[in-house]
């Protein structure tokens, strides 16, 4: 189980405020990190997207230090990080969202099992959301057992 994740973003707060927004949750200041921000939902996971300034970086700490933050680091527009996240949301509503802020959201089949709605946070990172009908579908899809017969089927390659 993913209880959070983080990701990076031109405007931490604005970013963090829709998220919150579309996981039914709240958006605050985040003190760790100087102008992060996070989304956390009360849905019983403390389910939680930490949202980092773009050019924040995380580095392994020396000796016994934690992690330690880098800013204004030279890195891609683009990031592989991406989530899937079950919202309460109905379709029309989250698109709603998405283009109130301008920002992409279209439905996709990934691959004839399930559904998702693909919203671009800022129009450069992947959120996928899973209204309850599209988690269900998910859910009875994305098992080991149902991932090793893929492999199989597919010589171990996908």
């Amino acid at each position: 189980m993913i209880h959070h994740l983080s990701i990076s973003a031109h405007d931490p707060a604005r970013v963090a405020a829709v998220v919150a927004e579309l996981i039914g949750g709240k958006a605050y200041p985040f003190p760790s990190a100087r102008g992060s921000h996070i989304a956390i939902c009360d849905d019983g996971h403390a389910t939680l997207v930490e949202v980092y300034p773009l050019g924040t970086v995380m580095l392994p700490g020396a000796d016994g230090q934690d992690v330690q933050f880098q800013y204004d680091a030279d890195r891609p527009d683009y990031v592989p990080t991406h989530a899937a996240l079950s919202v309460a949301l109905d379709e029309a509503s989250i698109k709603a969202i998405a283009a109130r802020e301008g920002w992409r959201a279209l439905t996709c089949d990934r691959g004839g099992i399930f559904q998702v709605v693909e919203v671009w946070l800022e129009n450069r990172v992947l959120f996928e959301l899973l209204t309850a009908e599209m988690a269900a579908a998910y859910l009875q899809a994305v098992t080991t057992r149902n991932w090793e017969s893929f492999l199989a089927q597919n010589g171990g390659n996908g």
